[in-house]
């Protein structure tokens, strides 16, 4: 098994691990995951399955990190095309339609089999749960789940003579508080970054649900790109560039966006709450992270992975995985990893745990998220979604480079996904 033991693990628990490679009754599991944020995560990852594994001494999990969310689904799906199927994976959660047109998962609904496995199934944020059911039955169950936020350097805004404790609350005022600290700092200091590459599809999801607009049907068989409030929508991320000059024109990069913000070249950015924990470890100066700025209304999608159990596998071993997601999601683990990391807790038991209701008190953002959720919605899922999603990223990429306009781009997309999911029209 590849694991980095922790150093400060006690000897018992060594040699609890000990015993479970030679138990001879023992089940394997092998498990796929990404990381797509800053941070240490796969040591945490690692800690975390080296803890299970000492207090299921019948059960190993060889945990892999994979790469991002992309490299994550092919090598599972590859993993499994070569015979070789993994048992489980957190993959993302808007893979759902994928992986069940490919008969690759197994719902959960037809795993559980106590009342208190029941009840597990039903402890999770709804808002939390629409990417991972489908036709009244759960097949994703969350686990590092996010939504976008709002970071700002409040010493930019102080020094811009903005008001420090308040960030903006409508899409005209990021505008102009962008505006003003980009002219305050002499073209030293942009006001806004939101990132274009990486997840551009997510970013606009969020422009165009504050604008009142939902992208895609909920049966995944339609998508709604170039209606007039998405169109308005991507003109205004558009005019943060080429109005009011605020935002670096072009596309701006994921990856590195953070180190941006960290490096203060941006006063804000938008980004997932996974990167809270990171921020808060190395920023050098006072910040704040608040929900989204609305249009006509607030919002933001949800993202990040799900816990998955493949179908090739047997009942032992879909048992054993289960057993291992309900440790890995039960309220105290969900709190230690949302204050590892800065995602989400996942269920409301995990922010009554004392451990995360001292932290929010202690660091109020890290409820921000939570608190988003009341005005969220699924992320982008569909049939063919890759594809899809690729359409509308190639979109929104040339109206922020020029290429095209936002009303030229969407349509675009538009044709390009009908003629995709013509074939599941219901």
């Amino acid at each position: 098994m590849r694991l980095r033991i922790p150093f400060a693990m006690t000897t018992l628990a060594a040699g609890l691990l000990s015993a479970a490679h030679v138990n001879a009754n023992s089940v394997d599991l092998t498990m796929y995951y990404p990381v797509s944020v800053g941070g240490a995560l796969t040591d945490v990852v690692d800690n975390l399955v080296a803890e299970f594994e000492s207090e299921h001494p019948d059960i190993n999990v060889e945990a892999i990190y994979a790469g991002n969310y992309d490299d994550t689904r092919v090598r599972a799906m590859s993993a499994i095309e070569a015979g070789d199927t993994p048992q489980l994976s957190v993959l993302f959660s808007i893979d759902l339609y994928e992986l069940i047109e490919q008969n690759a998962i197994v719902a959960f609904d037809d795993l559980v089999e106590t009342d208190e496995e029941r009840e597990w199934l039903n402890s999770f944020y709804p808002g939390l749960m629409e990417n991972g059911q489908l036709d009244g039955k759960t097949y994703g169950i969350p686990f590092q789940r996010s939504t976008i936020v709002l970071f700002w350097n409040k010493d930019a805004f102080e020094a811009a003579g903005l008001d420090p404790e308040t960030p903006p609350e409508n899409w005209q005022e990021m505008a102009d508080m962008a505006t003003t600290v980009r002219e305050a700092s002499n073209g030293e200091q942009w006001g806004v970054m939101v990132p274009s590459t990486g997840y551009p599809y997510w970013m606009f999801q969020a422009f165009a649900f504050q604008n009142g607009h939902r992208l895609m049907s909920d049966d995944g068989t339609e998508v709604y790109f170039n209606d007039p409030a998405a169109i308005e929508a991507l003109e205004y991320w558009v005019s943060l560039s080429t109005e009011h000059e605020a935002m670096p024109s072009g596309t701006i990069e994921w990856g590195t966006l953070r180190q941006n913000f960290l490096e203060q070249s941006t006063a804000m950015m938008w980004h997932t709450t996974g990167n809270l924990t990171a921020v808060r470890s190395d920023a050098t100066f006072d910040f704040g992270v608040a929900m989204l700025p609305m249009s006509t209304q607030r919002g933001s999608p949800t993202g990040g992975g799900n816990f998955y159990i493949f179908e090739d596998t047997s009942e032992e071993e879909q048992r054993a995985a289960m057993t291992f997601i309900r440790w890995m999601t039960a309220p105290e683990r969900a709190a230690a990893w949302s204050i590892e990391t800065g995602y989400m807790g996942v269920s409301p038991a995990a922010y009554e745990t004392d451990a995360l209701q001292r932290y929010v008190e202690e660091f109020p953002p890290a409820a921000v998220a939570r608190d988003q959720l009341e005005h969220g919605t699924a992320e982008l899922s569909t049939y063919q979604g890759g594809r899809i999603r690729r359409a509308l990223d190639n979109a929104v990429q040339a109206a922020l480079t020029g290429q095209l306009s936002p009303e030229e781009a969407l349509n675009q997309a538009q044709q390009e996904a009908d003629s995709v999911l013509r074939r599941y029209a219901r």
